[in-house]
């Protein structure tokens, strides 16, 4: 600690040498205009060109005090990016709060001003001074925060930000032991030459921010200039500040601490699938789950079972969990999940009438179902913009001729004129009126009237490819991929959080990059394939907290479909998958039912 904050410190007055300097270039013009107005009056600079010399200095002189002015002015009112976090008061934490207060004690450093929470998996200190000194904020420890998170006095200790998984997942004794370190960064950050510099540099950040959004060149430009010159000193003074606080913070826990990253490792695995395979399916459709925090300690006990290296970690949940120093878990899980929605997906920052929690009870009927049969009702609005007739010549089951395609949305195909009003038939071979079911168990195979509403079998003659070119794979796949950039945007900035659903701003940390062609129709077509499943041969959907959506028969779950169906999609090759479904009963000629 004594040898790396002195190195800390040698840095900042590096940086603030930097600031110190670009003062006086910008009072060196004054400066001159001063000694020529006084050698002026003095008579020591008489006659020409003294005269027009002095005014022209002058001139100059007050424009560069105006403009660095202004400059200055941007660089101390311009509030730095806060990070938008879940503000914790010492009333919703009071024995979390005092956990921190005593690490401070031990440690002998200044306790953090505030406490919040992130959806992510890290923890760190946020200097939040600056922008509190410009709304002109005093607020202490404990105090209730802003929308964005806590605020601190001008001059206060910074806040303690703390990743909400580590709260569900750790036990007490690890959160203790993973936050010692990052709280012994309260003792260097008191500093006044670092606090110093650190307020220099994040100025001049937000005055680059300020500059280039207002189109202010002449002052994002020199912003950058002062950014670039102090750039080493600032990154260095910042290494000397973590390897301060870490030897500080060698003295508590530290056996305990070398489990305690064992953990945030697992954590962070654990919680970047429960984002991308079972919170995106969830955002993409207008619901988010509302309790992201208590998922991660389901999908990180079943990771713990699965993988061999973490043999023994359940063991762990017999202790006390660090949410229970939290008053109100329930209500603080489901701030941060809306939270990680509008930073992960670009969601509304407020739940409404399109954008509504959901459960995890709930999560397979209202989230997995409807997902699969959204993206069924899509694949069949492409097959009908293609114009694919219900069955095609050659494929083991169609009919002896093509039949207009049947809107996407329609559950089962439409009634013949002789059918009652309201009822639900199929027409059979011979024309006659028939309920769907009973048309599908009396005829020994499809017929063209039975492959004419949304139905597996027609997705599978369609792929079906007897050339072995796959030419009819890549234009389906081609018209999907178009659907879906359309519904994107048509629904807004982000992707299905748009516009409609009151998103006022993109995803800071999206989750997927952008997906092939082939993997969305082999996506559209298992969710084909569960449609079916579920609606003729009795699975169920579910919910698996490291995959996401899966399809249950008989409660078990099916891993064995997403070859077949690549062997579909890639090859053309449906006999893999016909004879899956034919094991499990699953009807393709049955209509199902979309959305």
């Amino acid at each position: 600690m004594e040898a790396n904050v002195p190195s800390a410190r040698s840095r900042a007055l590096a940086v603030l040498r930097v600031r110190s300097r670009a003062s006086a270039v910008g009072l060196l013009p004054a400066a001159l205009a001063v000694v020529l107005v006084a050698a002026r009056a003095t008579g020591r600079l008489a006659g020409d060109p003294w005269p027009t010399v002095t005014l022209v200095v002058c001139v100059v002189a007050a424009l560069v005090l105006l403009v660095g002015g202004a400059f200055a002015a941007v660089v101390l009112r311009a509030s730095p990016a806060v990070t938008p976090t879940v503000p914790l008061s010492e009333a919703a934490a009071p024995d979390l709060y005092r956990l921190v207060r005593d690490l401070a004690d031990r440690m002998d450093v200044p306790p953090p001003s505030a406490i919040a929470l992130t959806p992510d998996c890290d923890s760190w200190l946020e200097d939040r001074s600056h922008a509190a000194h410009r709304r002109g904020a005093a607020r202490v420890f404990g105090a209730t925060a802003g929308p964005l998170g806590p605020e601190s006095a001008p001059g206060a200790a910074p806040v303690l930000v703390i990743g909400s998984p580590f709260l569900w997942w750790m036990r007490v004794a690890e959160l203790r032991a993973v936050l010692a370190p990052v709280v012994a960064g309260t003792g260097p950050s008191a500093h006044p030459d670092i606090a110093d510099a650190r307020g220099f540099v994040r100025g001049l950040d937000a005055a680059v921010d300020v500059g280039g959004r207002r189109g202010l060149g002449w002052i994002a430009a020199p912003a950058r200039l002062l950014l670039r010159l102090c750039r080493t000193d600032a990154a260095e003074m910042e290494r000397g500040v973590a390897a301060a606080a870490s030897e500080r913070a060698q003295g508590v826990d530290y056996g305990l601490r070398i489990v305690a990253q064992e953990q945030v490792g697992l954590a962070y695995a654990g919680w970047d699938r429960l984002l991308t395979r079972v919170a995106l399916p969830a955002w993409r459709m207008g619901r988010w789950p509302a309790h992201l925090d208590a998922g991660v300690v389901s999908a990180l006990t079943e990771l713990s079972r699965r993988d061999r290296l973490a043999e023994g970690f359940t063991s762990r949940l017999g202790e006390r969990p660090a949410c229970d120093l939290l008053e109100q878990p329930g209500l603080i899980d489901e701030a941060t999940s809306l939270l990680a929605a509008r930073l992960f997906h670009g969601g509304p920052a407020e739940a409404g009438p399109d954008w509504s929690p959901v459960d995890w009870a709930a999560y397979p009927e209202e989230v997995v179902d409807r997902k699969w049969r959204t993206e069924a009702a899509r694949l069949h609005a492409a097959l009908d913009a293609l114009a694919v007739p219900a069955g095609l010549p050659g494929s083991p089951s169609a009919p002896a001729s093509p039949t207009a395609p049947v809107s996407p949305v329609s559950p089962v195909p439409p009634a013949s004129p002789a059918a009652r009003p309201g009822s639900q038939g199929a027409t059979g071979a011979a024309g006659a009126a028939r309920p769907a079911t009973l048309a599908a168990a009396d005829s020994p195979s499809p017929t063209a009237d039975a492959l004419a509403g949304p139905t597996l079998e027609r997705v599978l003659g369609y792929l079906t490819d007897l050339g072995g070119e796959g030419a009819a794979g890549e234009t389906l796949a081609g018209r999907i991929t178009g659907e879906l950039a359309r519904e994107e945007r048509a629904a807004g900035p982000a992707a299905g959080a748009g516009k409609a659903r009151g998103a006022d701003t993109l995803p800071l940390f999206p989750l997927q990059p952008p997906r092939s062609g082939r993997d969305l129709l082999a996506d559209h077509v298992t969710a084909m394939v569960c449609c079916a499943a579920v609606d003729s041969a009795g699975a169920t959907p579910g919910l698996d907290w490291l995959d996401g959506p899966v399809l249950l028969v008989g409660g078990d779950r099916r891993s064995d479909l997403a070859p077949r169906v690549l062997c579909l999609v890639e090859d053309g090759n449906p006999e893999p998958l016909r004879d899956w479904l034919s094991a499990l009963g699953v009807r393709p000629e049955k209509p199902v039912r979309l959305v």
